[in-house]
């Protein structure tokens, strides 16, 4: 889908497990977030204080300054939570 509108940047590969840093920090001061799940809206967990959060993948995408990716297993399987 296409607004007519062009950031001229690809759009991250998000996954559960990533750790992401964002632009504005939580209240309790902390830039860094876990990633619990990807799809149209993105949940995070603050690192500072174990607050969750769930986001509109695009506005995730906007005050997102570093993305670290969560190693794949050796074996390539990605590991699904059941639950």
């Amino acid at each position: 889908m296409d607004n007519g509108r062009s950031t001229g940047r690809a759009r991250p590969v998000i996954r559960a497990g990533d750790t992401a840093t964002l632009k504005k920090p939580h209240p309790c001061g902390s830039h860094d977030f876990r990633v619990v799940r990807a799809g149209a809206d993105v949940r995070i967990v603050c690192l500072g204080c174990g607050r969750d959060m769930t986001l509109p993948r695009e506005k995730f995408e906007r005050s997102l300054k570093k993305l670290a990716y969560a190693p794949v297993p050796e074996d390539g399987s990605e590991q699904k939570n059941k639950g």
